[in-house]
């Protein structure tokens, strides 16, 4: 929980402090990077807290009503986090394709759409969820049997077994529908990267040519960070299920569904940071400080 809130704290500290210092070099993607670190702190407290207090022996640390926030603004902020990589992805594939592409209509529309497109889908995500909240209580006893939801403090008993597997369809395809979309966008990007860097190679002299080219450099970190998601999110969905439809709850099971519900969301801001040019500038400036101080 600390490394993931501090890796956040850290990436959307970078943007707001370059929005002040250069307000006139503000893109559309900042403001995408921005609300992805907010959703991803929220991800991980939510689900992550409980735990902590639990490991401390604290007994009572949530009530009815506590249960209800906590375990909605988890729901709502995970849905978030996975739709707001999906933008990430759609708007970065989207500015890099080519002129004469089907989708150069979007280039013109897509930053104008973010912040509509985010306020839609927080109503969509709260609408979702909100039934979830009502059949949520604060456990009386940590003794939790039957087809339930639970963790250290709380627990949610559906109404009917039919209703539950509703529930859990209509949340288990809206993931999988945008890790489908995170893939397809994702698989396109390093595409057309592969084949921008076989076209400019014969043209790069031979000196630069030994280094790693910037296309390679975005190649490998868009990898990294839909193998992540696509493991971190598969993983967590099917214990999820495994630990819904299971009648004896085991506690281990849920710290380890709440640890890798906060995975993805941990790792994603340092793999954001490996070839952000916020973070060149910075290590720039603060090397280039560094080696003016002796010589004064």
């Amino acid at each position: 929980m600390c490394v993931g809130v501090l890796g956040n704290s850290l990436l959307f500290g970078l943007h707001i402090s370059s929005l002040l210092i250069q307000p006139r070099l503000k893109k559309p993607i900042d403001s995408i990077f921005m609300h992805l670190t907010l959703v991803n702190i929220l991800t991980i407290i939510f689900p992550l807290l409980p735990h902590v207090a639990s490991s401390f022996g604290v007994r009572r640390f949530l009530n009815n009503v506590g249960c209800q926030a906590f375990l909605f603004s988890y729901r709502v902020s995970r849905g978030l986090s996975i739709f707001t990589t999906f933008v990430l992805g759609a708007f970065q594939a989207i500015r890099i394709s080519p002129r004469n592409s089907r989708w150069e209509w979007l280039k013109f529309k897509s930053s104008s759409q973010i912040f509509l497109s985010f306020l839609f889908f927080w109503i969509i995500n709260m609408l979702i969820y909100i039934d979830i909240i009502k059949n949520v209580r604060a456990v009386d006893n940590f003794t939790v049997v039957g087809l339930v939801y639970s963790h250290p403090y709380c627990q949610a008993v559906p109404d009917t077994d039919q209703k539950s597997n509703a529930l859990i369809s209509v949340i288990v395809i809206y993931d999988l529908v945008f890790l489908a979309f995170v893939i397809c966008s994702s698989l396109y990007m390093v595409n057309f990267l592969y084949r921008h860097h076989r076209k400019v190679q014969y043209i790069r002299s031979p000196h630069l040519s030994s280094h790693t080219s910037p296309e390679n450099k975005a190649t490998y970190t868009i990898l990294l960070l839909v193998v992540c998601f696509v493991f971190f999110y598969c993983s967590n969905n099917l214990l999820i299920l495994y630990s819904f439809y299971n009648h004896e709850k085991s506690p281990r099971l849920e710290g380890i569904v709440a640890v890798l519900s906060s995975s993805y969301p941990t790792v994603s801001p340092f793999l954001l940071m490996r070839n952000n040019k916020i973070i060149s500038q910075f290590v720039s400036t603060l090397s280039l400080t560094r080696a003016t101080c002796p010589q004064k």
